[in-house]
C-alpha cells in the first residue's frame, strides 16, 4: 500500500466516504479543495474544513478554481466542459502531491454516474495523471454511499445544500474522445492554469478541532 495520497475532497457524499476507505487500508491523507470562488462564496470550503475534522485529515489545500473554470466554459466548447475541468483539478492535485510526496491521488468517483464519469470520460481525465488515480467507490451505488456516509459521521455534513457548477453546460459530452478534448485544450494553456490557480495557495494544518495555515506553503514554484 502507497503510503501517501492526495484525497481531492469536495462537500457532497462520495469523495469523504473515498478517502474514509482508503485510510482504513493504511493510506495517509492530504485533502485538496477546488472551490469555485469567486462564483461563489466559501460555503463548499467551509463544509471541506468540517469533513477534514471529522475524518481525521490533518491537512488541507483551498485551490480557487473560479476564474480558471470560467476561462474554460468560454473558451472551450461547452459540451466539453466537465471533463476539461476535470482534468485541471487532476493536474493540480498532481501538483500538490509533488510537494506533499504523495504516491497517489483519490477521488470519489462512481462509474457511468454523470457525464465526466462514464469510462471514457475517465479515461480522458486519468490521461493526464502523473499518479495513479485510486476510485474505491468505482461499483458503489448512491444508496451504498450515503450509508457509509452515516456510518462514519460525515451524513449531516454532506447533505447540506451542494452548489452545482453554475458553468456547465445543460447537454454535456459523455462519449469524449481523445483528439476532441487535446482539441480543446490547447485553447486553455492548462500549464497557465495550474499556475494561476495555485498562487499563494496556503496549506491549511488541522490542530485540534480548528486550522492553522501554514506560513511557508506557497506553491507558485511547484507544477
Amino acid at each position: 500500500m502507497p503510503h501517501k495520497g492526495v484525497l481531492l475532497l469536495s462537500g457532497g457524499f462520495d469523495s469523504p466516504v473515498a478517502g474514509d476507505l482508503m485510510a482504513r487500508q493504511g493510506l495517509d491523507l492530504v485533502a485538496a479543495h477546488f472551490s469555485l470562488e469567486p462564483i461563489t462564496d466559501e460555503a463548499a470550503a467551509i463544509k471541506a474544513r468540517t469533513l477534514c475534522g471529522i475524518l481525521g485529515i490533518p491537512s488541507l489545500y483551498v485551490v480557487r478554481v473560479g476564474t480558471a473554470f470560467a476561462e474554460v466554459a468560454q473558451a472551450a466548447k461547452r459540451r466539453f466542459y466537465f471533463v476539461l475541468t476535470k482534468r485541471l483539478m487532476v493536474r493540480l492535485a498532481d501538483a500538490l502531491a509533488d510537494r506533499e510526496r504523495a504516491d497517489v491521488l483519490v477521488t470519489g468517483e462512481n462509474l457511468g454516474q454523470v457525464s465526466s464519469q462514464t469510462l471514457a470520460s475517465l479515461r480522458a481525465i486519468d490521461a493526464v495523471a502523473r499518479r495513479p488515480v485510486l476510485r474505491p467507490l468505482i461499483g458503489f451505488d448512491k444508496q451504498e454511499v450515503v450509508d457509509r456516509a452515516r456510518e462514519i459521521g460525515t451524513y449531516e455534513v454532506s447533505k447540506g445544500p451542494e452548489i452545482c457548477d453554475l458553468l456547465g453546460p445543460s447537454r454535456p459530452s459523455t462519449h469524449a474522445r481523445m483528439d476532441q478534448i487535446l482539441g480543446e485544450e490547447v485553447k486553455l494553456d492548462p500549464e497557465r492554469l495550474v499556475a494561476m490557480c495555485l498562487h499563494g495557495v496556503e496549506e491549511e494544518k488541522f490542530i485540534g478541532h480548528g486550522p492553522a495555515r501554514s506560513s511557508s506553503s506557497d506553491l507558485r514554484g511547484d507544477s
